[in-house]
């Protein structure tokens, strides 16, 4: 049976230890002291251990129906659904101007993460609605602001995202979906999308699809995509719903996991829409979210670790096997096997990942309030860089610590009673959904590296050696800490340093490391964090806190993450380094 506790305590540290967000000058953030977010907090983890907690393995297990065009979601999730809308969740840092709250990005990131863990395909259904309202707030007209928003708000209607299609995936330039004018200012789509979370269910009201599609005349390949809001059913002027528009689920698919997660072949049959943005610029529009949307995503690569290790945790702490090689005997046929060594590495493994990325994670979403609240140009160039590599090396992580919590359950975690074999199903598709992790990787590569001359690069180092020199006179973190991070930063100056320097000349050799190099930057960016919190650890040491044991945690995690972690780095530079031949050695037919 599946168990979760909010890690309030060290949602907090992130918070004001490490962030000081009521501290930064972002508008909106002297208002985040300790008491307003622990009480959001401790509410959301209430919530998610109450309500949505309890229909994880249901969801599971019962997955989602088709019937008569209508998809059925597993029982309960209505009820559940609505207890979240009612509670305001949904719309945490939506616009006050629409009916949401107005708070930072990063006050909905953290209240996100307890639900990720504890229900991550209900999560879904009102967290693609986020990235759907996020699109029309930012390209829709008037009109369509007032006719969608308020309703998206509250997740009495929810949103969706169609891009991919049978034939194309990644490779959006190939999609054969149409939208004909009608000469009314309506468009004629038609086409199927595959892969569509959350594309049909019974928990909202509407569904207002956002759907790529090729204007007829249009330029060739990726610039002639077009945005258009497709309603599931047609919106009447006074906002009152009218007839089924011509759009259909013709298949629910049967997948791994988020089984909760209604994920549909949608069918446009001359389906009016209506265009969101420009003509042809509909990648633009739908890239406005994807910012916001992969930080989501590499949340919940660490959101299913963090659930997944507190499995662990407690069963490594009740399980007997063995003797303890250096204890004493104690009267009892054998130890927990908590005290063996190799459990308390993987239990370490998976505790130094989950912390650092909450860490990561919560600060990109700092960024993103301090580029969208402020207009820093710098936040954002900093950010987008980031953004590769929190998507893709967390959810990477995120599932290798999944498999690791359930590895310390032996073959009771292969078995389904204990719950734990679903927190690697749901873990799984992060790595795939919001661009495959090979993408994110060749997008930080190919695109962010070289941003603006590489400024954006060049600025995450200097951050680094700032912090480096700032701290250097503590010598004791010096030699665990901040040295073992030096020297991961400067195996990642010189894996940069060498793309610059063949890219040029082969391609391929930029290629064929790119996902070592998304990894080598992931160590760097979690050693970075791990250092930042070893300092505010020694910090609230030095100021007599009555919380030394929390503290004293974070310093030996830090320095197992700066031990056994860190050092992965040359590694990984030396992958780079050997360039593409031997990846690329076998001829196609020698496979």
């Amino acid at each position: 049976m599946q168990s979760y506790q909010s890690p309030l305590r060290d949602m907090q540290f992130v918070l004001h230890d490490v962030l000081r967000v009521s501290e930064d000058d972002v508008p909106g953030y002297a208002e985040l002291d300790r008491d307003t977010t622990a009480a959001i907090l401790e509410e959301a983890g209430r919530v998610a251990s109450g309500i949505l907690l309890p229909l994880n393995e249901v969801g599971d297990r019962e997955g989602c129906t088709l019937e008569n065009g209508v998809v059925r979601t597993p029982a309960g999730f209505k009820a559940a659904f609505d207890a979240i809308r009612e509670g305001g969740w949904t719309c945490v840092d939506l616009d006050p101007a629409f009916g949401g709250q107005g708070l930072p990005h990063v006050m909905h990131t953290a209240s996100q993460e307890a639900f990720v863990s504890t229900n991550m395909a209900m999560n879904m259904y009102w967290i693609l609605t986020h990235g759907a309202w996020n699109a029309i707030h930012a390209h829709g007209t008037e009109a369509q602001k007032a006719i969608y928003l308020p309703r998206m708000t509250t997740c009495e209607w929810t949103g969706t995202m169609n891009l991919t299609e049978p034939h194309a995936g990644t490779d959006l330039g190939l999609m054969r979906t149409r939208a004909v004018p009608n000469g009314d200012g309506t468009y004629a789509v038609t086409g199927t999308k595959i892969f569509i979370s959350s594309g049909e269910h019974d928990l909202s009201e509407n569904i207002v699809h956002l759907v790529l599609a090729k204007i007829p005349g249009g330029p060739e390949g990726i610039k002639g995509v077009s945005l258009f809001i497709v309603p599931k059913y047609l919106v009447n002027e006074d906002g009152s719903l009218g007839p089924r528009n011509g759009v259909s689920c013709g298949k629910v698919e049967h997948k791994m996991g988020i089984h909760g997660n209604a994920t549909c072949v949608m069918n446009y049959e001359g389906a009016t829409g209506y265009l969101l943005g420009e003509e042809h610029k509909g990648m633009r529009a739908m890239f406005t979210m994807m910012n916001e949307a992969r930080l989501g995503v590499g949340l919940q690569g660490y959101a299913q670790a963090e659930i997944a290790f507190q499995n662990a945790l407690a069963y490594a702490r009740d399980r007997r096997q063995g003797r303890d090689i250096a204890g004493q005997a104690n009267g009892a046929d054998a130890d927990p096997i908590i005290v063996h060594p190799d459990i308390r590495r993987t239990l370490m493994d998976q505790k130094s990942f989950v912390e650092g990325a909450r860490a990561l994670t919560w600060w990109g979403a700092t960024l993103i309030d301090r580029s969208h609240r402020m207009g820093d140009a710098e936040a954002e160039a900093l950010i987008s860089l980031l953004i590769p590599v929190i998507k893709g090396f967390q959810t990477d992580k995120g599932f290798e610590m999944a498999v690791a919590a359930q590895q310390v359950f032996g073959g009771h975690g292969y078995v389904e009673e204990t719950g734990v074999s679903q927190f690697v199903r749901d873990a799984r598709i992060a790595m795939i959904y919001e661009g495959a992790n090979g993408i994110q990787a060749l997008d930080l590569v190919g695109r962010k590296l070289a941003a603006d001359g590489g400024k954006p690069l060049m600025g995450f180092f200097e951050r680094i050696k700032a912090f480096l020199k700032a701290h250097e006179g503590d010598e004791e973190l010096k030699a665990s800490v901040l040295d073992p991070l030096k020297a991961a930063s400067k195996d990642l100056q010189a894996a940069a340093m060498y793309f610059m320097g063949t890219a040029g000349k082969n391609p391929r050799d930029a290629l064929a490391g790119a996902t070592d190099f998304m990894h080598l930057m992931g160590h760097v960016c979690l050693g970075f964090m791990w250092a930042r919190m070893a300092v505010a650890a020694k910090e609230a040491l030095g100021a007599g806190t009555g919380d030394r044991a929390f503290y004293e945690t974070k310093l030996a995690t830090a320095r197992y993450y700066a031990a056994r972690q860190l050092p992965a780095t040359a590694m990984h530079l030396s992958r780079i380094q050997s360039g593409s031949a031997p990846v690329m050695a076998l001829e196609v037919t020698a496979f």
